[in-house]
């Protein structure tokens, strides 16, 4: 039996054929996952509104790999999302590099992209596009 935080055997999967410089996408539930990503393995965990939250699955995946770089989509009105503050202090800190609303769809579609997870998160901009690192 795994003992870990993250027991989804399509993430457990995808994450294990990830390598350095590869990334993930965590999506809250807003996200068009289907047109805004490219060839990519996709898994949908939205089990209700508000469940899971993208920073369940984020806690979830640090657990079993290091990430090196934090990319969020910024709304571009001037204001910072609160879960802005959660990624930072989840990731030790870490500066997330805002990329605008297009920005943020067309890395989500490049082919180090290798992994998409749509959540059942209801906040606004609770998107991450996270880099794996090294071990």
């Amino acid at each position: 039996m795994l003992r870990g935080k993250l027991i989804h055997p399509d993430i457990m999967a995808a994450l294990a054929l990830c390598g350095h410089g590869d990334k993930v996408l965590i999506a809250d539930g807003n996200y068009p996952l289907d047109s805004k990503t490219g060839n990519v393995e996709t898994v949908y965990m939205g089990l209700t509104p508000g469940l899971p939250t993208v920073t369940d699955v984020l806690e979830a995946i640090q657990s079993v790999v290091n990430i090196e770089k934090a990319e969020v989509m910024d709304p571009a009105d001037g204001t910072t999302p609160e879960i802005f503050g959660q990624f930072q202090s989840m990731l030790g800190g870490m500066e997330l590099d805002l990329l605008g609303r297009y920005e943020f769809y067309d890395a989500c579609c490049l082919p180090g992209v290798r992994l998409a997870i749509s959540t059942g998160e209801k906040r606004t901009f609770a998107n991450i596009l996270v880099t794996i690192g090294v071990a």
